[in-house]
C-alpha cells in the first residue's frame, strides 16, 4: 500500500483493495507510544490518524487508494463518503447505524452501556492518511468478528466503547456477500463524485 502511494503518478489508475487480516492490533501515531504489551496478538504501527484497534477474519477491511486532487474531493467530504456507504451497506441488511459526533466510525443502538457511549456500540472503524493528495488506509466493517481482541483495549482511544459485529445484530449474511455490497455503493457514490466534478 505505501509502495503503492510512494510510486504513483498523476496518471496512475485508483484501486480499492478488499482484505481481511489475521487477528492483529493496529495503531495510528496517536496512540503507538502508550499502547504496551497486548498479549500474544501482534501490534503494528502504521501511519493514519486514529488510535488503536483491533483486525481478525470476519471483519471486512477496505483500502481505497485514491488520487482525491484529481476526483477534487476535500478529505472531509471523502471521509464522509466512507462512512455514509457503511451505513447504506449495513441498510441493506437490515441494521440502522448512524455517525457520533466527535468519535468517527459507525455506531449502532445496543442498550445499556455509560457515558458518552451510552445506547450504543461501534460496528465499523476508519482511519485514514493523505501523502501528496493520495490516501492510505480505510475502513473496517465488524461482520462475523471474534470481539474478543476488542476487550483487551480501549477501541480507537475510548474507554467504555463496546463493540459488535453484524452477525450479533442477527443479519445473514456472510463476508464476501457484504464486500459486494459494499463495493458497489462505494464505487458508485465515487462515481456520482467524478461526474459532479466534471460539471462543475
Amino acid at each position: 500500500m505505501r509502495v503503492f502511494t510512494r510510486t504513483r503518478t498523476p496518471e496512475t489508475p485508483d484501486e480499492i483493495w478488499f482484505v481481511e487480516h489475521p487477528a492483529v492490533y493496529t495503531a495510528g501515531r496517536d496512540a503507538l507510544q502508550r499502547c504496551g504489551s497486548i498479549g500474544d496478538v501482534p501490534l503494528v504501527p502504521v501511519e493514519r490518524g486514529g488510535d488503536i484497534t483491533f483486525h481478525a477474519p470476519g471483519q471486512m477491511v477496505v483500502y481505497p487508494l485514491l488520487d482525491l486532487r484529481r476526483r477534487h474531493l476535500f478529505v472531509k467530504t471523502y471521509v464522509s463518503l466512507l462512512l455514509e456507504t457503511l451505513i447504506d451497506t449495513l441498510a441493506a441488511f437490515g441494521i440502522e447505524s448512524i455517525r457520533h459526533p466527535g468519535a468517527p466510525g459507525v455506531y449502532v443502538p445496543m442498550p445499556g452501556g455509560m457515558g458518552e457511549f451510552s445506547g450504543i456500540a461501534k460496528i465499523a472503524s476508519i482511519g485514514i492518511h493523505v501523502s501528496r493528495g493520495s490516501t492510505l488506509h480505510g475502513i473496517a466493517l465488524n461482520v462475523h468478528t471474534d470481539l474478543a481482541g476488542f476487550r483487551r483495549i480501549a477501541p480507537c482511544g475510548y474507554s467504555g466503547l463496546r463493540v459488535t459485529d453484524m452477525m450479533s445484530l442477527g443479519a445473514d449474511c456472510d463476508l464476501e456477500t457484504v464486500k459486494g455490497e459494499y463495493r458497489q455503493r462505494l464505487l458508485r457514490a465515487l462515481n456520482d463524485i467524478q461526474i459532479s466534478s466534471n460539471h462543475d
